[in-house]
């Protein structure tokens, strides 16, 4: 590797170890075995090079998710309950693998409405991510495809969040799977009671056991 890719190797091993906003040039260039005149050579400053490798490292996490989800739900119904349960049980267990990342993203988070160019990649992977989520738990058509996957990536972000918080308490995939078959059992229920009609519960596609 030249000394772009190792002062990209280096920043993301920053990022994991010591988080986005104390990792120094002087921390990169110890974790990549470069100098700090090649930050500024290749990168412009030290928040550009930090910049790249989260996008790049977010990225390459986006890639393993969608492996470890895709094998989780193989020969699952889209839609079940079942195939739900499992590949959430996959998400928290990748989680716990990816800690660091997620840790100095939510870092930046909170700094976003200051870093523009950063806000525009980001918004434009989240984007995509939406899309693959919804795909990945249903076939949904076009038109349901970006709500499925708003719905999704909001439970992601969460479930981040509760993780990173208190990870011995955070949602498990089997009690994401029951509160989903709780709301959805209400929701037949409060349906059937204001139209009037007798539709069971256990007809919904969600309802399984």
């Amino acid at each position: 590797m030249g000394h772009r890719d190792d002062l990209l190797a280096g920043a993301k091993r920053c990022l994991v170890e010591r988080g986005y906003a104390r990792t120094t040039a002087r921390d990169i260039v110890a974790a990549s075995g470069t100098n700090l005149a090649s930050i500024g050579y290749h990168f412009g400053s030290k928040e550009a090079l930090l910049n790249e490798a989260l996008i790049e490292a977010s990225g390459e996490w986006g890639g393993q998710l969608e492996k470890v989800l895709a094998e989780a739900g193989e020969g699952l119904r889209p839609g079940s309950v079942e195939r739900f349960q499992v590949i959430w049980s996959g998400v928290v267990e990748l989680f716990a693998q990816n800690r660091g990342l997620w840790a100095a993203s939510f870092e930046v988070f909170a700094q976003i409405e200051h870093l523009p160019e950063l806000r525009r990649q980001l918004a434009d992977g989240l984007e995509q991510a939406r899309l693959g989520l919804a795909h990945i738990f249903h076939h949904p058509d076009d038109e349901a495809a970006r709500s499925l996957g708003c719905f999704y990536q909001a439970m992601l972000t969460g479930v981040i969040a509760q993780y990173l918080i208190d990870p011995e308490r955070a949602p498990t995939g089997p009690e994401l799977a029951l509160a989903l078959r709780t709301i959805t059992a209400d929701a037949f229920r409060a349906d059937a009671d204001q139209t009037g009609t007798t539709t069971a519960v256990t007809t919904s596609p969600l309802s399984i056991r």
